[in-house]
């Protein structure tokens, strides 16, 4: 990738190698739903030395990489297929698992942790939430890319699009991924960044780790989505009515 600078966009710096994203993720800034803002305003925001984060993201990329893939590379039809598989199983997995267990610590430790009372009606509209955008790009948006990026393979003419332009679905999808990453934050903030309270018990400490990692994941998915699929898609169709 390109030299890091105060101009690059977390989301570029992303989508390009994905180590960076732990570094993002130390400084509380969001690379996936408002990842289209320079290092300098970030920093300028939040109070952070610019150069401070650039030199850490430049160590990151060069440690090891656990994940191989360069996502921003891939077919946009493989990519689709990979978030349907990978990233919607994974909510749909752990929906019930989390909403169980926190009903039982909420049951146990709500009278002295009240905050995990409003983490559950969070949890809970969150799940709902997920489940219909879910729907949505399983049903019609995610279908229709495919469709767009068989066209492109075959020469064929763009496919009459249900919803009139790829630009409609992708402009709610982004404004309710934007509502349930905001949604998270206020998770994290209320239980204190996931860090267990002292008299929390196993149970109390495992669904705390079980919201991390489902925030964690709901980062990458979003991040596929916001700065790869959808750019990606918008692009295509612009390229298919060009050759129609």
């Amino acid at each position: 990738m390109k030299k890091i600078n105060k101009d690059s966009t977390a989301a570029e710096i992303v989508s390009a190698d994905y180590r960076a994203a732990a570094v993002f993720e130390q400084y509380d800034i969001d690379f996936c739903c408002h990842g289209n803002r320079s290092i300098h305003d970030v920093c300028l925001e939040k109070h952070i030395n610019a150069e401070e984060i650039i030199h850490a993201l430049e160590t990151a990329l060069q440690t090891p990489s656990k994940d191989d893939n360069d996502y921003a590379q891939w077919p946009l039809d493989k990519l689709a297929q990979h978030i349907e598989e990978v990233h919607h199983r994974y909510v749909t997995d752990k929906i019930p698992v989390i909403a169980q267990l926190l009903q039982k610590i909420v049951s146990v430790h709500g009278a002295q942790h009240p905050e995990l009372s409003e983490t559950e009606q969070l949890f809970q509209a969150s799940a709902g939430e997920l489940t219909m955008h879910m729907k949505k790009e399983e049903l019609m948006l995610f279908p229709f890319i495919k469709k767009m990026a068989a066209a492109q393979k075959s020469g064929t003419p763009l496919p009459v699009a249900p919803f009139g332009t790829v630009q409609n679905p992708v402009r709610m999808m982004m404004h309710e991924h934007g509502a349930e990453g905001a949604r998270f934050r206020q998770i994290a903030l209320l239980n204190h960044q996931y860090t267990p309270p002292a008299d929390a018990c196993n149970t109390y400490k495992t669904t705390l780790a079980l919201l991390k990692a489902f925030e964690d994941d709901l980062h990458l998915h979003i991040h596929l989505e916001n700065n790869i699929l959808f750019p990606g898609s918008l692009e295509l169709e612009d390229t298919l009515k060009t050759a129609g």
